[in-house]
């Protein structure tokens, strides 16, 4: 990770951490970066899509006057999501794209999401020389001039071949079935209704109502209690929540109960391997993922590969090694045979298509995973690195690891796009998931009974059991 890009793109609070300064100056670097190496008499064409946040329309607008200046052609695909714009890119012959979004943080956050030409994250190589430019290591970009200004387009019709192509990914049609849908008031609310209307779904939607300050606001993937309720409540056979730019997607089974990202991979890759689909017999994983799956895939005979936590970093396993599924907990799957990136709606489809194929509820094709209780506190810290490497904090991870043994396990690490560092447990019950996690928290905050003047690193916690978050302000001193 660099200074300013984290592993999924240039994150932050608009106008604090990421300013329409840093914008321009993004855009200027893409523009003249691509346009080195195109053909004579070409240009430098850029697509660009943003999700319903109030700032996206600001760093649009800065994201264009810097790709404009250097010369660059750019199409603007308005309220799109992340993975539209990956389709268009690799599709229609784009030299680069950029998605702002800041996926699931709130609304006063924003980011910068760049695309190569074969719409998968941006090279680090190409990241890195962004940031050079950013801080002044590079020399000022010449301008363009005259006709060599470029020119903005509107767009909207690659939004609409990519509802398009996922129609028609489809193996059969929707219309027995009545499907609950959780928009995060963000990007999905312009594409999964009309997705699944147009498959013959009874569908209805939550959470579709955008205004530039309720995306992911007590909705969506990180927030799924109301579709739990919705599905139960108009006795749905399955629901849907996707974030704030649908890259991610968890479901809900016909009972209420979350299905998160580790059961999809579950689900459709047992199903892969019954189709004889599956390549390589692997799935592709995160170190993130439950220890019941794994416990899983070995009854079922499926070999996995663990990457850091990251779905760019899954993606560039998949394309090393020819796998074709792959994703994390949180609900970033990828199916590459159809998407470089993960895509939330997407991800419902193929969902979809293994209950229709199969016959079965979501409840029974997941029945057989048996989920380990699993514990994440984040820890907000002004230095993730410092934190992350106390010697006390590291003693005691590693004392719970051997206590841990078997039957669980502890992971600590920072997060790629926040100022905490996370703190997992997994173990046979919450209570021992509790236990363990307590003492390593107490050393986070405090470094350790003799550390009391750390305390100010830390300001709040948020809890995950499953995939609930529960905010809770923690009092350091009692402790310690």
């Amino acid at each position: 990770m660099g200074k300013y890009f984290g592993t999924d793109g240039f994150r932050g609070e608009t106008n604090v951490d990421l300013t329409v300064e840093h914008a321009y100056k993004v855009g200027r670097f893409i523009a003249w970066y691509y346009s080195q190496n195109i053909k004579e008499g070409e240009r430098c064409t850029v697509v660009i899509g943003k999700d319903t946040r109030r700032s996206s329309y600001m760093f649009e607008y800065s994201l264009v006057a810097g790709l404009t200046a250097s010369g660059a052609d750019v199409y603007l695909l308005h309220v799109t999501t992340t993975p539209s714009v990956s389709y268009v890119v690799r599709t229609e012959g784009f030299s680069a794209g950029i998605m702002i979004s800041a996926s699931h943080n709130p609304y006063y956050d924003n980011g910068i999401k760049l695309l190569n030409s074969n719409g998968e994250k941006m090279e680090e190589e190409v990241i890195l020389k962004i940031e050079d430019y950013i801080d002044g290591k590079i020399p000022e970009l010449e301008l363009a001039t005259r006709e060599n200004v470029g020119k903005t387009v509107d767009y909207a019709a690659g939004r609409n071949r990519y509802i398009g192509y996922l129609i028609s990914i489809a193996t059969k049609s929707f219309k027995s079935k009545k499907v609950a849908l959780d928009c995060a008031n963000g990007a999905a609310f312009t594409i999964a209704k009309s997705v699944f209307d147009a498959l013959g779904a009874e569908t209805l939607v939550i959470n579709n109502k955008p205004d530039g300050t309720n995306i992911n606001v007590n909705c969506g993937s990180t927030h799924i209690e109301g579709l739990c309720e919705l599905v139960k409540k108009e006795k749905c056979d399955i629901g849907f929540a996707y974030d704030g730019d649908a890259d991610r997607c968890l479901a809900v089974d016909e009972d209420g109960n979350v299905v998160d990202g580790d059961a999809i991979l579950y689900v459709c890759g047992k199903y892969m391997k019954e189709k004889d689909s599956l390549s390589n017999n692997t799935v592709v994983t995160t170190v993130m993922s439950n220890l019941g799956l794994y416990k899983a895939f070995d009854k079922e005979g499926i070999k996995y590969e663990k990457t850091a936590v990251g779905d760019k970093y899954v993606y560039e396993s998949m394309l090393k090694n020819g796998y074709n599924l792959g994703g994390e907990q949180s609900g970033h799957i990828i199916f590459s045979k159809h998407a470089s990136t993960g895509d939330g709606i997407l991800t419902s489809l193929k969902v979809m298509e293994v209950l229709l194929e199969k016959k079965e509820s979501l409840k029974n094709l997941t029945k057989d995973l048996k989920i380990y209780p699993q514990l994440l506190k984040n820890v907000r810290v002004k230095d993730k690195s410092a934190a992350g490497e106390d010697s006390e904090v590291k003693a005691v991870v590693e004392e719970i690891s051997k206590e841990l043994a078997d039957e669980g396990r502890i992971l600590l690490r920072p997060s790629g796009t926040e100022p905490l560092i996370r703190i997992m447990v997994e173990a046979k019950t919450e209570d021992i998931c509790n236990e363990y996690i307590e003492k390593v928290v107490v050393h986070e905050a405090t470094g350790g009974r003799q550390g009391k003047d750390r305390k100010q690193q830390v300001d709040v916690y948020f809890n995950f059991i499953g995939n609930c978050q529960v905010p809770q302000k923690v009092d350091i001193e009692k402790m310690a």
